[in-house]
């Protein structure tokens, strides 16, 4: 019996302390049109079409990775498009206001009417940094709503974690 809760003492503070090594993270990006844009056609059934493009993105409520706020960014993605829905799938270089980078991978659905983007769900992970954010490791989600000429505004919010 004391070996059990030993054992059941021993997984809960094993947790709790990877809990505590998790800070949390949230903030609103606007992303204009965007810069760059390429699509083409697959053909194999009306509305299919795979596209490229990257986008300047703006933190109007910044979140902050280990105190330093973000401050502004480039979001690089490519989209498998089927009529009114797409998988988007990305990459997101943030720069932080002291000038170092993080760097983040997306993936998620988007819906579309008449090929503009109107939401979206991602999933991102934070693979790594330049700076004080060298190994930083995270992960997290975004809710999007498309806006005027190609726009995005996304709410979101994660955890990150420093290296050991």
């Amino acid at each position: 019996m004391k070996l059990r809760l030993f054992w059941g003492f021993l997984v809960v503070s094993a947790l709790a302390t990877v809990a505590s090594a998790q800070t949390k993270m949230s903030g609103t990006n606007e992303c204009g049109k965007p810069e760059a844009q390429h699509m083409l056609e697959v053909g194999d059934h009306p509305g299919h079409a795979l596209a490229i493009g990257q986008a300047k993105c703006a933190w109007t409520k910044p979140w902050e990775i280990e105190g330093i706020q973000s401050k502004a960014g480039v979001s690089t993605a490519s989209d498998d498009i089927h009529g009114s829905r797409s998988r988007t799938r990305g990459y997101y270089v943030d720069t932080m206001a002291n000038g170092d980078k993080a760097f983040f991978r997306y993936e998620g659905p988007m819906t579309l009417k008449e090929g503009a983007a109107q939401s979206a769900e991602i999933k991102w992970t934070l693979t790594g940094g330049t700076g004080k954010l060298k190994g930083v490791k995270g992960q997290g989600t975004c809710a999007g709503k498309g806006g005027a000429e190609g726009a995005f505004t996304w709410e979101c919010e994660g955890e990150y974690e420093l290296a050991k």
